[in-house]
């Protein structure tokens, strides 16, 4: 629907197999999962509620994140992927959110909560709540997370908070040559009625576009 050419990582092959798939591809989206990060990799003794980790899954996310940062390839992160990415950039997570707002509502739940967006984030840009807004924009978003970021990681920042709680809905990068976009939320669930989420992927593969007919006129040049 965006216009992108999806490309499956297997979590079940050598490192060595996965980076030849990896490195055919122009961008990188980290899915959700039912499992969570395991709370070692932020140097944190495990709470009760933390479900078990996805080594393979893991190892995948870390190959596709250390190939995407460092040949800027564009990011986007959906719910555990947003808490991956945070991770592996030095963050931390709430490993389980305490809060009177359901944030793991789940599928069955169009709508579970609203986000406020940062004004003036690439994410108020991508979903049309206008880059140069007065104030933050409240979008309706589905989800389904226990977890959440806690202390932001490096290069990223805070774009959108749940306004009831503070709790972090999305983080985006800092450097301006780089796209990378996490939410905590499920766009992928809502793309058929709600022009925002689509706008999310088109985002993806706009980016991946640009980086990629760069890259072919920088080879045709040499």
């Amino acid at each position: 629907m965006a216009g992108g050419e999806p490309v499956r990582i297997p979590l079940d092959q050598p490192s060595a197999e996965v980076m030849k798939l990896i490195e055919r591809c122009d961008a990188v989206l980290l899915p959700g999962s039912k499992a969570d990060v395991d709370p070692a990799k932020y140097a944190a003794p495990r709470a009760p509620q933390t479900a078990d980790a996805d080594s393979g899954r893991d190892t995948v996310d870390e190959l596709l994140l250390q190939d995407a940062y460092h040949m800027r390839k564009p990011i986007l992160g959906i719910c555990y992927g947003l808490q991956i990415l945070n991770v592996y950039r030095s963050g931390t997570l709430i490993q389980h959110i305490e809060s009177a707002i359901n944030h793991a509502a789940g599928r069955k739940v169009a709508v579970a909560h609203t986000v406020e967006v940062e004004p003036g984030s690439k994410l108020a840009k991508i979903a049309g709540t206008g880059a140069k807004a007065p104030s933050s924009t409240v979008v309706s978003v589905n989800s389904s997370h226990h977890q959440a970021a806690d202390v932001v990681g490096d290069g990223l920042r805070v774009v959108a908070r749940s306004p009831h709680d503070g709790v972090i809905e999305a983080l985006e990068g800092t450097s301006p040559d780089h796209f990378v976009l996490a939410v905590q939320w499920h766009p992928e669930r809502s793309v058929d009625e709600d022009e925002s989420s689509r706008a999310i992927f088109r985002a993806l593969v706009d980016a991946a576009r640009v980086r990629h007919e760069k890259l072919a006129g920088e080879f045709e040049s040499v």
